[in-house]
């Protein structure tokens, strides 16, 4: 059955995804600020700052005006970085409010809070009063929004403690192309989704560096084994983490140059200073907020988490990172399984 979405955020993994539910014949609204942005969704079906050559369905419509996009709306999907997605979510909550309106929300955010270290989902819940909101459901896995552009096969998780609503979530998105599972493991989705943002950073210096295929498998592999070890001390569970929200998600994000996580920490590795990065991307890179939340989290916890800690030296205390890199190597010697 067709519903109506509204889409807020309209990079390139949100509008990619808001073309996909189109085309899966929902009656879809994409959300931005940015008015010539909206301009050229309407008028040229392209959205060049983000998806170049793309041309979006004609049946996706653009707005700047976030009620307008809301309106009516049954499920509203939110695809927007951490660090502005209390805005938003506080935007639309008095939308919701005014509207009298209940959606199940969809987010799709990977990353972690600064300074409350909360997922996605923690803010979202916080944010938009229980009273205009029905479930929240964390869309996440291997899924680069160039591959899903060209229908390419790709397979991904809702994840909700209602698995009802991770179910709906299942049907409005899968297709011949896009298949989605469910899991009830909301934690452990949100925390992989976030976590292996550092570890692409990781996996993109290494190659920068000049290192080879064996220490990129080597560090993807033990950062799977950090990932998994913070997760789990906050009360998920392990097997997600071999699932397509972990170790599925972790491998196209450390080994595509379609990751501007990997493609950020490969120019850290040819030694190219932060700043300059983030100036070149012109896109946020989630994996640099993600490294400092998930340092500040380990090290409160007490978690083992060697690469992230690394990581976050180079990335907040400009150490080298040839030399960060190097004494991942020198540590000492104990279990795989510790």
């Amino acid at each position: 059955m067709a519903e109506k979405i509204a889409v807020l955020g309209a990079g390139s993994w949100g509008s990619v995804l808001a073309n996909m539910l189109t085309e899966n014949g929902h009656d879809v609204t994409l959300w931005s600020r940015n008015e010539e942005q909206v301009k050229q969704l309407n008028t040229e079906h392209t959205n060049p700052r983000y998806m170049k050559d793309f041309v979006y369905s004609t049946n996706l419509t653009a707005t700047t005006d976030m009620k307008k996009a809301v309106k009516g709306a049954s499920v509203v999907l939110i695809v927007i970085p951490t660090k502005g997605l209390r805005e938003v979510a506080k935007q639309l909550n008095a939308i919701l409010t005014e509207l009298h309106q209940k959606p199940l929300i969809i987010h799709a955010t990977k990353g972690l809070e600064q300074n409350t270290y909360k997922r996605p989902s923690e803010m979202l819940s916080e944010d938009i009063s229980p009273e205009n909101r029905q479930a929240i459901v964390v869309l996440s896995g291997p899924s680069h929004a160039e591959d899903v552009a060209i229908k390419d096969m790709t397979a991904v998780t809702a994840a909700c403690e209602d698995l009802a609503s991770a179910k709906k979530a299942q049907k409005l998105f899968s297709n011949s192309y896009f298949r989605v599972y469910t899991n009830d493991d909301v934690i452990g989705a949100e925390f992989g989704a976030a976590l292996k943002n550092i570890i692409a950073i990781g996996a993109g210096a290494i190659q920068g560096l000049g290192y080879h295929d064996n220490a990129r498998a080597a560090l993807i592999t033990r950062g799977l084994a950090e990932i998994r070890r913070l997760g789990v001390a906050f009360g998920a569970n392990p097997m997600t983490f071999i699932g397509l929200s972990g170790v599925g998600d972790l491998v196209v994000t450390a080994t595509s140059k379609n990751s501007r996580n990997w493609r950020a920490g490969y120019q850290l590795g040819q030694g190219k200073k932060l700043q300059n990065v983030i100036d070149n991307m012109g896109m946020v890179i989630e994996g640099v907020y993600t490294t400092k939340a998930a340092y500040e989290l380990s090290r409160k916890r007490q978690v083992q988490m060697p690469i992230t800690e690394a990581l976050y030296r180079v990335l907040y205390e400009d150490e080298d990172i040839k030399t960060a890199i190097s004494q991942l190597m020198d540590r000492d010697l104990t279990s795989e399984n510790e």
